[in-house]
């Protein structure tokens, strides 16, 4: 499968993102997906999760009730809703992919078999 992420851009503190990341192929409902950012001289970060079909979701304590991740299997689309954004939120994003079933999310990097591009969101103070 093939990831391509969009959305990024340049928002005040407070503002809001959203970014959208778009998978080929014709089995993209059987994968499980994540976000996750990098940061200037800073690991790559765990970010959000979703597995195949939505109904389960998984955040980093970071994000928990300011972004919300989501999907839609008809288009294949995920999506990470980013609201009450902070400058600390500053960093490239990354969606990626892992062919799982059930309600399996994770939150490392090494268990993602496919990754898209990346996006920057830079929030200003």
């Amino acid at each position: 499968v093939q990831l391509q992420a969009s959305g990024g851009g340049l928002v005040q503190a407070g503002g809001s993102l959203r970014l959208s990341c778009a998978a080929s192929g014709r089995t993209f409902s059987r994968y499980a997906m994540g976000w996750f950012r990098q940061a200037p001289g800073k690991e790559r970060e765990f970010v959000a999760a979703i597995s195949w079909n939505g109904g389960s979701t998984y955040y980093a304590d970071s994000v928990k009730g300011r972004f919300t991740i989501s999907r839609d299997n008809a288009k294949n689309m995920v999506y990470l809703q980013m609201n009450s954004l902070k400058p600390e939120d500053t960093a490239v994003y990354y969606c990626a992919a892992k062919r799982a079933g059930g309600s399996v999310v994770a939150t490392i990097p090494s268990w993602y078999d496919y990754w898209g591009q990346g996006t920057q969101v830079t929030v200003s103070s």
